[in-house]
């Protein structure tokens, strides 16, 4: 699989949602012939550190990163009916200037923006999108979510904004296909306003465990996050491919 890498990636410190261990992951990485794969685990960056310097032992190029979470309006604002739900955003460090502008997002998220999530807001994004690529998130991304309503117009707006503030070489539409029916519509929605906009593309694959077989075990992993059993039928699950 050479000339591809994994830029959306969970390790076990995506708490009680990653099921991938740095060294497990990065072995999986080297027997697959990449030389270079990201992670971007769920607002936070506790294993940063520790997946740098194993992935530059293995002679594996470490991209570091995060998925944030983005408050729907601003970070300071708390109903519990319009800003619990918070959009994902995947952020990358292209160089050093993006590290520390990545640390300051999360860190800000955490002692300004914490609600149920740490959350970012667009100020914080515009004040720190040095350095940083940025990615347009997994169905639970502001953009998908405006696709995903028919919303064109509110997608383009979103779209527009983040190509403004990361500029349009650094902001890319990720397209994901899991093998889910509702997945490959909103795939054609996204490519569809990228070649409008013209935007670059990107494809991931919202990595959660290495392999198939871990599929299961990473279920059980969900039902303890959301406090579920298996046998639950109205519960969360990730169907699909997300390996």
């Amino acid at each position: 699989m050479a000339g591809f890498a994994h830029l959306h990636v969970h390790s076990e410190f995506s708490l009680l949602d990653g099921f991938c261990r740095i060294s497990d992951l990065l072995d999986q990485t080297a027997a697959l012939g990449m030389d270079s794969i990201a992670l971007t685990d769920h607002g936070a960056m506790y294993a940063a550190a520790d997946f740098y310097l194993a992935a530059k032992e293995k002679k594996i190029r470490p991209i570091i990163g995060c998925e944030v979470y983005v408050a729907p309006r601003s970070r300071t604002d708390r109903d519990a009916a319009l800003d619990r739900r918070a959009y994902h955003l995947t952020l990358l460090a292209r160089d050093f200037t993006g590290y520390r502008n990545l640390v300051r997002l999360v860190s800000r998220a955490w002692l300004e923006g914490f609600y149920y999530k740490p959350r970012v807001d667009r100020e914080l994004l515009q004040e720190h999108a040095g350095g940083l690529m940025c990615l347009s998130g997994c169905p639970s991304g502001e953009l998908s979510r405006a696709l995903a309503d028919d919303d064109r117009p509110r997608a383009d707006a979103i779209a527009r904004w983040h190509a403004d503030t990361f500029g349009p070489d650094n902001y890319y539409i990720e397209l994901q296909r899991p093998g889910l029916p509702d997945q490959d519509m909103l795939v054609n929605k996204l490519s569809d306003l990228a070649n409008g906009l013209g935007l670059p593309t990107v494809a991931s694959n919202d990595v959660h465990y290495l392999t198939p077989e871990d599929k299961d075990a990473h279920d059980i992993l969900l039902c303890i996050q959301t406090g579920s059993l298996v046998a639950d039928t109205n519960r969360m699950r990730m169907d699909g491919e997300w390996h």
